[in-house]
């Protein structure tokens, strides 16, 4: 049985709260500071957690808190932010399609946030903030597109799915286009960019990815209970007062600028907004859309896998898109082997 509780507000507001998921997000929450503390302190000059959060209190040596506050702690907060986006964006498509591969790296948002930032890179040469820019709206076309392709009085999981599969396939193919024309400087850079990589993040990345979490997260979370409603079904949810297509149009935009913000910010990390919410899921064991367990599970994993690759391959040597990308892999081919295993495919 799963424990719920109901709490009563002094104006008489009744509320459920899951002790499960609770703790979860609790403990998802406390790894992702742990383990943020810890990358902070690594690196060639490494430093003692100790040492990083007497700095970060603001009572540290001069030289550790140049270290931390002007090159590593950006890092990790770009970090945090890019896996909560993802995160939170993979549990709205994955809920609003109703199906555990709606997620911005099947349905092709992330190819499309590659395709703008290619264009700045191949087309014009542009700086790092017009190719943050061109990602931003290269995510944010390609969400249009895949909307407008796939509304047919409504849109539906399976058709969502399937337009954004080929989708993809047609910005995939225009990605490789534009690095056969670009020159090798800009080939090697558009390359790097496309791993998806914490490498040289700096404040100019922060403020505005933390400016689109600050206004998205609340906006999510205020119509967490019409995606709950809508998950058991259109004619259920009109039933229940919820408007439907406003719902799931604003929901859609939200996990889209999400989406596109982070992969602005970091390049297209993979595979996080696929297997945050599922691993969410099957922690909370709750059949909701689970938007904040898989907001924090997003971040956390992001973190400990930027750490796993400077632990494992020295500093700034491997991407964690890189890694991101093996891990949820292998974790899609277990998925497929559980699916099979229990006959659902």
């Amino acid at each position: 049985m799963k424990d719920i509780r109901s709490l009563r507000t002094p104006g008489g507001l009744s509320l459920r709260l899951d002790v499960r998921a609770c703790t979860v997000v609790v403990l998802l929450l406390a790894a992702a500071l742990v383990a943020s503390v810890v990358l902070i302190g690594t690196g060639d000059f490494p430093i003692p957690a100790g040492d990083v959060l007497r700095t970060l209190a603001g009572d540290g040596k001069p030289g550790q808190e140049f270290i931390i506050t002007e090159l590593r702690l950006p890092r990790v907060l770009v970090g945090l932010l890019v896996g909560a986006s993802l995160g939170l964006g993979g549990a709205l498509f994955q809920s609003v399609s109703r199906n555990p591969l709606g997620s911005p790296d099947v349905l092709g948002l992330g190819q499309g946030s590659t395709a703008g930032a290619l264009v700045m890179i191949v087309l014009f040469s542009g700086s790092a903030t017009q190719v943050a820019a061109g990602a931003l709206v290269g995510g944010l076309v390609t969400g249009l597109a895949i909307y407008l392709l796939a509304w047919k009085r409504g849109v539906h999981g399976y058709r969502l799915v399937l337009v954004g599969i080929g989708v993809s396939a047609i910005v995939t193919a225009v990605n490789g286009y534009l690095l056969t024309k670009a020159d090798i400087v800009d080939a090697a850079r558009a390359l790097v960019w496309m791993t998806g990589s914490l490498n040289g993040r700096d404040w100019d990345q922060v403020w505005p990815l933390l400016a689109l979490v600050c206004v998205l997260v609340p906006l999510v979370l205020g119509n967490a209970r019409g995606l709950r409603m809508m998950e058991m079904g259109d004619d259920v949810s009109y039933a229940l007062g919820v408007r439907v297509e406003q719902v799931r149009l604003l929901l859609m935009v939200s996990a889209v600028l999400l989406t596109a913000g982070a992969t602005a910010a970091a390049g297209p990390v993979g595979f996080v907004a696929l297997t945050a919410p599922q691993l969410a899921r099957r922690l909370t064991r709750s059949p909701g859309p689970n938007l904040v367990p898989s907001m924090v599970m997003g971040a956390a994993l992001l973190i400990v896998a930027d750490w796993a690759s400077q632990r494992v391959f020295g500093a700034d040597q491997l991407p964690v898109g890189v890694v991101t990308g093996v891990l949820g892999g292998f974790y899609l081919l277990g998925l497929l082997v559980t699916e099979r295993r229990a006959g659902r495919i």
